[in-house]
């Protein structure tokens, strides 16, 4: 049977290179988003509103997925609105494909404040977990929007009969334009305007994290684990974490990155010296240098998400994730990250959204 798969959030960093490696596997691929814009030869876009039902049963008349794959979400003010909001895009998404009985498999991803905790308290005191990361921690004792997108996904997979994987990545590194989590690219301009200023490229983040391990999630290395656990009976019905393979500290990372673009690194200095402060008045100076090299994206704002890049960066706590479970099940993809950031930042270059 063709497998046809339904991609929810295409339009960012996890779905776009999701359906980039389900149409090489030559699946039918439709992507939903608001504003699906262009995507990879062969993908079919499907423009919807997931907090409105009746756009979802008009979207989807016409389509009937075997896979759907989750990887959108929505970020509020308060978590409480975070998990009636997020939890009703995957309930309302699920009730729009479930009349077709067409479904075998739903894929959702999530993400690391799985353990740590969400936005309001998050990587705070009373929420630290042992790392690394394991599947096996339960849940905390706080309300978490993760937590209330998988109860959906379970409650519907229980009525509907089909098979599920959660995909729990750490920091995720790929190409996308407008996404709200976008450590990579939001690097790559911030070393970008140093090296058109002359600034100093400075941490920004805590001693734990420029001197404790860590890891991060290469966006195709995700691509391939959903495949993976959708395709693979012993992975139905799993939650798994999903990362690189390899382990790094940022005081070894942060100069890697620096002679990329060939300025000046400075490592933590012994205070937390937060991005989104840094970059707060950098607007117009960011519109200038896309004027001045012809560069296709002149807003900021659609290419860097510093609070996201400080989040990560000022934790307390070195954080790695453990990948056993992923392992035993016969899931061997390995990516290097010094790799991850140097292919991101190339293709940022060769796409003309960095200098």
């Amino acid at each position: 049977m063709q497998k046809k798969a339904l991609v929810v959030g295409v339009s960012g960093i996890t779905g776009g290179n999701l359906a980039e490696t389900l149409l090489a596997h030559d699946w039918t691929v439709y992507g939903l988003a608001r504003t699906p814009g262009t995507g990879p030869d062969g993908l079919i876009p499907v423009a919807a509103d997931l907090l409105n039902l009746d756009s979802l049963n008009t979207a989807l008349a016409a389509v009937s997925p075997t896979h759907v794959f989750i990887t959108s979400w929505m970020r509020n003010d308060t978590e409480a609105e975070n998990i009636r909001v997020n939890s009703l895009m995957v309930r309302n998404l699920l009730t729009a494909v479930s009349p077709k009985k067409t479904v075998q498999h739903v894929a959702l991803v999530t993400g690391l404040k799985h353990y740590l905790g969400p936005f309001e308290a998050y990587a705070k005191a009373g929420t630290l977990p042992l790392t690394p990361v394991r599947e096996e921690h339960p849940r905390l004792t706080i309300e978490n929007f993760y937590y209330a997108q998988e109860d959906e996904v379970y409650a519907a997979a229980e009525r509907d009969g089909f098979t599920w994987s959660i995909h729990r990545p750490h920091t995720v590194i790929g190409k996308a334009v407008g996404n709200m989590m976008n450590m990579g690219t939001t690097l790559a301009v911030y070393a970008s305007i140093c090296k058109e200023t002359g600034r100093s490229f400075q941490f920004p983040g805590s001693a734990a994290q420029w001197n404790g391990i860590s890891d991060v999630t290469d966006a195709r290395l995700l691509a391939q684990h959903m495949l993976w656990a959708a395709t693979t009976e012993a992975a139905h019905n799993q939650a798994f974490n999903v990362a690189n393979g390899d382990v790094f500290r940022w005081n070894w990372l942060w100069l890697q990155l620096a002679n990329w673009f060939g300025i000046e690194a400075r490592g933590f200095d012994g205070a937390i010296r937060p991005l989104e402060a840094e970059l707060a008045h950098d607007g117009a100076l960011w519109a200038a240098i896309a004027a001045k090299y012809g560069l296709t994206e002149p807003d900021l704002n659609r290419l860097a998400s510093a609070w996201h890049t400080d989040l990560d960066l000022s934790r307390p706590i070195e954080v790695m994730t453990d990948m056993a479970k992923s392992r035993k099940l016969g899931f061997t993809g390995y990516q290097d990250t010094r790799d991850s950031f140097v292919d991101l930042f190339t293709r940022l270059r060769a796409e003309r959204l960095i200098p």
